[in-house]
């Protein structure tokens, strides 16, 4: 996902912040937070009772992104403070850890938290929560957080308020961690599920997300806390397939502000790293910049391509073996004709990939596998059938493409091409049991209308498609109804 440090004292927050700080940021002590109770207080209440501190370089930060569960107050009955205390103190004396998401973890070597984290959490760390932190906050309408609606004149109160709204991605910036707090509960007055679809659905929190992910902090990683007894570090796909522009937004002129707020983080992270490295995650950033940013994709010429990408020459380009090569450069560009002009100067096409786990991309995965689970579009999957990309190659893992397959549409350019849809995997997942876990219902209905079979023998990983993993099994389970099998 990015940077990671899991071991050693934790380290400074972002020396170089971007965003601007028009308000003070205001922190409550862990120690303090654990000995409260109920439904949490608001600003001025625990700014009279002493409990608030003034953000100061070398304090360890939290900041805490949440989706409100009321209309008027964030947690009327406390229910997800109540989670978030008791999650804080197993994390800190360790009786639940904070490890890898279930597919990090059964493929790479698992990174938790470390000793020391977790001692600096309970003895030295603040958080940021914005009903403690922003005076009068409210949830979000037309005209309030705004200084100065409808032309009137704004009270103090109401200026304090926009301010801090306005302040929190640089609130993000400078806090050494980030917690995702996104336990099932519902609304108290929408009745709606408040979860962590639904929290990743929001614009602000998405754009709170951005903020810390593509900040140039030396740990970019995202604590999710699911419940009392269930945390772990957000896998970096998510947030790639959940762009700020496409959030959902109270207040739909939001959505240019934050959008604003993005081009600001991502031109500010290719600088950062441009000027400091990795250049190949430098090159990543610089082929996802029109998606991450919902423009238009760039279609370029060879020397632009090169010059873009930082290539000297394509001699040069073509010399690359590890992290961002041209090809890959290509792919996630979702560039055909550069791809398919590659192919031909023998870049090679089922090449594996190494050096890009951080950013979800796993060791052994080749240029198709890796068109397939970044949601690309068919023509680039087709494009690299066409130049011989061997779709029944498996990753270190032991997975193939099909396995690895997102839309129906992919589906459809996988069977033309006549890939084996299934046979397990040699780890024995077989691709229905990869769309159910990591795809989306519709996915599952193509593969199921390709006739794959949805109680498949159980064999090395391999269970069934219908136990697919959290994520899968409500796709499955619409899948299997719609088709009737």
């Amino acid at each position: 996902m990015g940077n990671q440090c899991c071991t050693g004292e934790p380290q400074v927050a972002n020396p170089r912040p971007v965003h601007e700080q028009k308000f003070p940021m205001y922190l409550v002590k862990v120690s303090d937070f654990l000995e409260m109770a109920g439904p949490p207080l608001p600003h001025q209440i625990l700014m009279a009772r002493g409990l608030l501190h003034t953000w100061q370089p070398g304090m360890f930060s939290i900041f805490v992104s949440h989706q409100w569960i009321g209309s008027k107050h964030p947690d009327p009955q406390g229910e997800q403070m109540a989670v978030l205390r008791q999650s804080l103190q197993r994390v800190i004396n360790g009786t639940i850890q904070v490890e890898e998401d279930l597919v990090s973890w059964s493929l790479t070597s698992p990174k938790g938290m470390s000793p020391e984290m977790r001692k600096t959490i309970g003895e030295k760390g603040y958080l940021f929560l914005d009903w403690f932190a922003i005076p009068q906050i409210t949830a979000r309408q037309e005209g309030l957080n705004e200084a100065g609606a409808a032309g009137a004149a704004p009270s103090t109160a109401e200026t304090d308020a926009a301010k801090a709204v306005q302040s929190i991605p640089a609130y993000v910036e400078v806090c050494d961690a980030f917690i995702a707090l996104v336990p099932e509960m519902m609304h108290s007055d929408t009745k709606k599920s408040c979860n962590y679809i639904s929290w990743l659905s929001r614009g602000w929190c998405r754009a709170e997300l951005w903020c810390h992910l593509l900040s140039n902090k030396p740990d970019t990683r995202v604590i999710l806390i699911f419940s009392t007894l269930e945390a772990e570090y957000m896998s970096a796909l998510n947030w790639q397939q959940n762009t700020i522009a496409e959030g959902d937004f109270t207040v739909e002129k939001d959505r240019a502000v934050v959008v604003k707020l993005g081009e600001v983080a991502v031109e500010s992270k290719i600088e950062h790293l441009s000027r400091e490295g990795p250049l190949s995650h430098c090159r990543f950033y610089l082929a996802h910049r029109p998606k991450l940013l919902g423009q238009e994709r760039i279609q370029f010429e060879l020397n632009g391509f090169l010059s873009h990408f930082r290539f000297h020459s394509l001699k040069d380009a073509l010399s690359v073996r590890e992290g961002m090569t041209p090809l890959l450069c290509a792919v996630f560009a979702g560039d055909a004709a550069i791809i398919q002009l590659l192919a031909e100067h023998r870049a090679d096409v089922n090449a594996r990939l190494h050096g890009l786990y951080d950013l979800g991309y796993f060791e052994g995965q080749t240029p198709l596998m890796v068109a397939a689970k970044s949601y690309q579009r068919p023509e680039i999957l087709s494009t690299l059938l066409e130049c011989s990309a061997d779709a029944q190659l498996l990753s270190g893992a032991g997975i193939n493409a099909p396995y690895l397959v997102r839309t129906p549409e992919q589906v459809e350019v996988l069977l033309r091409f006549r890939a084996d849809l299934h046979s397990p995997c040699s780890n024995g997942l077989t691709p229905l049991t990869g769309a159910a876990s990591l795809a989306n219902p519709q996915t599952v209905q193509a593969l199921l209308a390709a006739r794959c079979d949805p109680n498949p023998p159980s064999t090395g990983m391999g269970p069934g498609a219908s136990r697919g993993g959290r994520w899968g099994r409500w796709g499955i389970g619409l899948a299997v109804r719609t088709w009737g099998v």
